[in-house]
C-alpha cells in the first residue's frame, strides 16, 4: 500500500560468515572463542533490522552499513564505534541545523564550524543538551554510551569486551536520543527567544510568560538562558529594550539562582576584564548591580581561579586516558586549596569536580590523583561537607547519576564519605552523613 513503511530485512549471513570466522581464526592459530560466538552474532544479527527500523531513513549512513558488516564479522568493539560515530555526527548536524550563529549568543562565546568539530565528545553533549536538541535522559544514557565507547570499542585499546545484549543496548541508545529527531517537550525555544528578546520592549504579560517557561524548563538550559541573558545586556550592540528585556526575565530569580548559575555568570565578568573589554565589563558591574548581586564579585579573582582548576579538571575527567592525565590537575586543585580559602561561590564548583573524579566512573579511578582527593574532602568546610552529602540524592548531575546507577561508584562515594569527620557535618545534613557511614560500614 503507498506510505507503508518498509521493513528492513537484511540477509542472512551465517552461510558466509561462519565458516569465515572459522577459517580466519584457524589460519592464523588462534581459538575462535576470541570472536563472539556464532549464536552471538546471530542473536545481534536478528535484532539489527528493529532497532534500525527506528532510525529515519535520512540517518542510515555509510558508517551504519559499517557497523552491520562489523557485526557480521563479531567485531562488536568496531560495530559499537561507529555506532557511536553515526551519532556523533547526527549531534553536529542538530547543531548546524540549530544554527551556528545563534549559538554564540546562547554560550555567550564565539562559536563556528572549526569550534563545533573540535568540541569533545562530552562538550557536544552539553551543548547538545542546552540547546534543548537532546532530553535530560537522552544526555545520561548517551554519556553513558562515550564512556563505553572510550573504553570498549575498537577505537581504543579496550578494558574489555561486550556481549551481544550490551552491543544491542548501546545501539538503542544512540538510535533513541541521537540518530532520531527527539526534541525536550520541557525546552524553551531558543531562537524564539532571543528574537522576542531583541524585537520590542517586553509587556508585563510577556515577562510573565518567558519566566514562566524558565521557570519549567530543565536545569541546564535555565542556566544557560541566563548567561545568555548576561551577554546580551553586556553586549554594547544590544538596543535598550533587549537590555530592559534581559534584566526584567532575571529579576525574579535573583534570589534563587543555582550555584553553577552564579558561578558561570561571574566566570564570564572575570572574562570581560581579563581581556580589557571595558564597556562589557562595565555593563556587568551594572548587571550584578541592578540584580543586587554585587556581593558575588567580592572575591571574584579567586572565584575565577577555584572554577577554572576544577572546569580543567573535570574535563581531563571526562576525556581518554583521564586516569593517566588526572593526577597534576588534582594536585593544582589541592595546592591552591591549601594556600586559600575557597569562595562561598565557587565552592560548589570545587566539591562537584573533587566528588565525580573521587567517585570515579564504572571502570575506577584515578589511582595517583585518589590521594589528592581524600586530603581535599577531608579538608572541606561544613557547607562544602553539605554540597558533597547533597550530591548523593541529586541524580539530576552526572555523580549523583553514577551513584545512583553504578554499584561501584555508590560504594567509592560511601567510602569517601568516612573520610569526613562528624565534628565537620552541618546539622541539616546529618541524616544524609549517617545513612552513607551506615552503608559503608554494610
Amino acid at each position: 500500500m503507498k506510505g507503508m513503511k518498509t521493513a528492513i530485512a537484511l540477509p542472512d549471513i551465517a552461510p558466509n560468515s561462519v565458516p569465515m570466522l572459522e577459517a580466519v581464526t584457524k589460519a592464523l592459530g588462534v581459538e575462535r572463542g576470541i570472536l563472539p560466538a556464532d549464536d552471538q552474532i546471530a542473536h545481534v544479527w536478528s535484532n539489527l533490522p528493529r532497532l534500525i527500523e527506528k532510525i529515519p531513513p535520512e540517518h542510515r549512513s555509510e558508517t551504519i552499513v559499517r557497523m552491520c558488516v562489523a557485526v557480521a564479522a563479531g567485531l562488536f568493539d568496531g560495530a559499537i564505534n561507529y555506532a557511536w560515530n553515526a551519532a556523533v555526527i547526527e549531534l553536529r548536524n542538530k547543531v548546524r541545523s540549530f544554527g551556528l550563529a545563534v549559538v554564540p549568543q546562547v554560550i555567550d562565546k564565539d562559536f563556528d564550524e572549526a569550534a563545533l568539530v573540535d568540541l569533545k565528545d562530552a562538550e557536544l553533549l552539553s551543548l547538545c543538551l542546552k540547546l534543548n536538541l537532546i532530553t535530560e535522559d537522552g544526555f545520561f544514557l548517551l554519556d553513558q554510551n562515550r564512556d563505553i565507547r572510550n573504553n570498549f570499542s575498537a577505537a581504543h585499546p579496550t578494558k574489555g569486551a561486550l556481549d551481544e545484549y550490551e552491543f544491542l543496548n548501546f545501539l538503542s541508545r544512540c538510535g533513541n536520543h541521537a540518530l532520531t529527531n527527539e526534541k525536550n517537550p520541557r525546552g524553551v525555544d531558543i531562537q524564539g527567544f532571543i528574537t522576542a528578546i531583541k524585537a520590542s520592549s517586553f509587556s508585563q504579560e510577556q515577562i510573565t510568560l518567558w519566566v514562566t517557561r524558565l521557570s519549567d524548563t530543565f536545569d541546564a538550559q535555565r542556566e544557560a538562558l541566563f548567561k545568555m541573558l548576561h551577554g546580551i545586556y553586556c553586549d554594547p550592540t544590544s538596543g535598550e529594550q533587549a537590555r530592559v528585556n534581559s534584566l526584567a526575565i532575571c529579576e525574579p530569580f535573583k534570589g534563587a539562582l543555582s550555584p553553577n548559575s552564579k558561578s558561570e555568570l561571574i566566570d564570564r565578568h572575570q572574562e570581560y576584564k581579563a581581556r580589557g573589554d571595558e564597556k562589557r565589563s562595565k555593563a556587568s558591574s551594572q548587571f550584578f548591580e541592578k540584580l543586587g548581586l554585587l556581593s558575588l564579585l567580592g572575591d571574584s579573582e579567586l572565584h575565577l581561579i577555584f572554577t577554572t582548576a576544577s572546569a580543567n579538571l573535570l574535563a581531563v575527567h571526562n576525556a581518554m586516558n583521564n586516569f593517566y592525565n588526572e593526577p597534576p590537575f588534582a594536585q593544582r586543585l589541592r595546592q591552591i586549596s591549601e594556600q586559600n580559602q575557597i569562595p562561598a561561590s565557587a565552592q560548589y564548583s570545587v566539591v562537584e569536580a573533587v566528588t565525580t573524579c573521587a567517585v570515579g566512573n564504572p571502570w575506577g579511578v584515578s589511582n595517583a590523583a585518589m590521594p589528592s582527593y581524600e586530603k581535599m574532602i577531608k579538608s572541606f568546610s561544613p557547607s562544602e561537607v553539605g554540597i558533597l552529602l547533597n550530591f548523593g540524592s541529586l541524580p539530576s548531575t552526572v555523580v549523583g547519576n553514577r551513584i545512583k546507577n553504578q554499584t561501584s561508584c555508590r560504594k567509592r562515594f560511601a567510602q569517601l564519605v568516612t573520610l569526613i569527620s562528624a565534628a565537620s557535618v552541618p546539622t541539616q545534613s546529618k541524616a544524609q552523613y549517617d545513612y552513607w557511614i551506615k552503608e559503608a560500614k554494610a
